[in-house]
Parts: structure tokens; C-alpha cells; sequence
């Protein structure tokens, strides 16, 4: 059983458990703060296209 499969948010009875602290490793915790960052630069990229009209790779200046 993997780490983020043996960190149910529910416990076997059916009872919320408390939230998960933050650890060193491959957590829950971890995978869903790294969750939210790529969301949240996914948002900023879609943002940054819609103002300067120009993709990814031609604000880098790599086309």
C-alpha cells in the first residue's frame, strides 16, 4: 500500500479524521499543496497569454 493510499481522509468507521500535518516525503499533505501551486501557475499562464496576446514560448523569447 502506498503512502497517499494509506492516508485516507476517512477513517475505516466512516468518521472524519484530523488533517494531515505537513512531513517530509511523499504525503497527502505534500501532493496536494503541489496540487494547488500547479493549478495556481496554470491560472497565471492562461493570464499572462490573455494580456500579452503571445503563448509561452514567445514571452520566453524561445521562438
Amino acid at each position: 500500500m502506498s503512502t497517499l493510499e494509506s492516508q485516507n481522509l476517512e477513517s475505516p468507521e466512516g468518521e472524519a479524521i484530523e488533517p494531515v500535518e505537513p512531513a517530509f516525503g511523499w504525503t497527502l499533505y505534500a501532493e496536494q499543496v503541489n496540487g494547488r501551486f500547479a493549478m495556481l501557475g496554470f491560472v497565471m499562464l492562461v493570464i499572462l497569454e490573455a494580456v500579452t496576446h503571445q503563448d509561452l514560448f514567445t514571452w520566453l523569447g524561445l521562438r
